[in-house]
């Protein structure tokens, strides 16, 4: 196999890595960047616990080349609190009790970011929406929805 070298910006960091034509960009997260947030849960794009956005577009890492991240903007959740400081939305999963087991959290969190960037003011229905591609097997989406509109209030200043 070829092997293929890719230039990109993972979490405002400029980052070059080398991998083979067919690995996934999940892989190239986990096995060669060392970014172990993403969870691969499935495989086949069902589960959302891989979810990163590549030019802020939400997509499923496990169905992602990682040479596609070839001068792309990649996000993951390590990238989203700000050193020590988390943000609005990993502290308002904490406040209400949005996780249990937390291996779908960061596919969740990463999902609900990427939606406050798109609409700050969303509705309930919105978020169950947009969330509908991550699957959680511990805990019920109330009090996921419950935290992503609290900081999405917090965020607006609410």
């Amino acid at each position: 196999m070829s092997t293929i070298h890719v230039s990109t910006t993972i979490n405002g960091a400029p980052t070059d890595f080398v991998c083979e034509h067919d690995e996934t960009l999940l892989d190239v997260l986990r096995n060669r960047i060392g970014l172990t947030g993403s969870k691969e849960g499935c495989s086949s794009g069902d589960c959302g616990a891989c979810s990163v956005t590549v030019n802020g577009r939400l997509v499923c890492s496990c169905l992602v080349l990682g040479a596609e991240a070839q001068d792309a903007e990649v996000h993951t959740i390590e990238g989203m609190a700000d050193g020590p400081t988390l943000h609005p939305l990993q502290k308002a999963f904490i406040e209400h009790a949005a996780l249990q087991c937390g291996f779908c959290t960061p596919g969740i969190l990463v999902a609900a970011e990427a939606l406050l960037k798109e609409k700050p003011e969303p509705t309930d229905e919105e978020v169950r929406y947009w969330l509908a591609g991550n699957l959680c097997r511990c805990t019920g989406y109330d009090k996921i929805v419950r935290a992503v509109q609290a900081a999405a209030a917090e965020m607006r200043g609410v």
